[in-house]
């Protein structure tokens, strides 16, 4: 049999890769398949079909405490954006209106976390982009006006935008963790798989690096 890794004859990518999380729903499907495996289970005798139902009722409870974590995780990301969005617009006054600051995102933070938003997931990705667009003009103001970096408010103001998105960074890969475990127990063949079809339940998107962010990770700092 042949090695399908060979660290001595590597296929190598010099132009490198970018790679990109695809923003796409995967539901949770079973064919006919399924349905014989549980008719076989009670023709076979009332044991096993009793033993699986339990089994499927254990995997129903554990999806539905699965999307109190998510939901949970999820909170945790939003508080902390909410938080940031506070320190960027206390910048912005602080640096005498001289950047923009969108006033709909205190309007978007609210509608996300209410629920009043089909795709929250998708929704709470574009949120994080906008604040980090945000936090990208107020650094941009500060190097404007070399003169207000120094500015003892302004210098605290920054510190806590920098803290901040090391939170949210933490948080979301204990959501993207989570996520995970959602998007890999839905094709847990048979138990899980078959509630999941059952439910309608899809794959879940993981956190998705805004474009500002991408493109300045590209760049040199030093």
């Amino acid at each position: 049999m042949s090695i399908q890794l060979d660290e001595l004859n590597p296929e190598i990518r010099e132009e490198g890769l970018d790679t990109n999380v695809i923003a796409k729903k995967i539901p949770a499907k079973v064919g006919f398949g399924s349905t014989l495996f549980e008719i076989m289970l009670w023709i076979l005798g009332i044991i096993p079909g009793v033993i699986f139902l339990f089994k499927k009722i254990n995997a129903q409870k554990h999806f539905d405490q699965l999307q109190q974590k998510i939901q949970r995780n999820a909170s945790q990301i939003d508080n902390y954006l909410e938080q940031r969005v506070i320190v960027l617009q206390n910048c912005a006054r602080l640096l005498d209106k001289a950047i923009d600051l969108d006033k709909s995102t205190f309007e978007n933070i609210a509608k996300y976390r209410s629920g009043a938003v089909e795709d929250l997931d998708s929704a709470r990705n574009e949120l994080g982009g906008q604040i980090d667009n945000l936090s990208r003009n107020v650094n941009i103001a500060v190097e404007s006006y070399p003169e207000l970096a120094a500015h003892e408010e302004i210098q605290d103001a920054m510190q806590q935008n920098m803290y901040l998105q090391r939170e949210i960074t933490a948080a979301r890969e204990l959501y993207n963790d989570t996520i995970n475990e959602w998007n890999k127990d839905i094709f847990a063949w048979p138990t899980k798989k078959i509630v999941a079809a059952k439910n309608g339940y899809t794959t879940r998107i993981p956190f998705i690096a805004s474009k500002e962010i991408k493109e300045k990770a590209k760049g040199v700092f030093f």
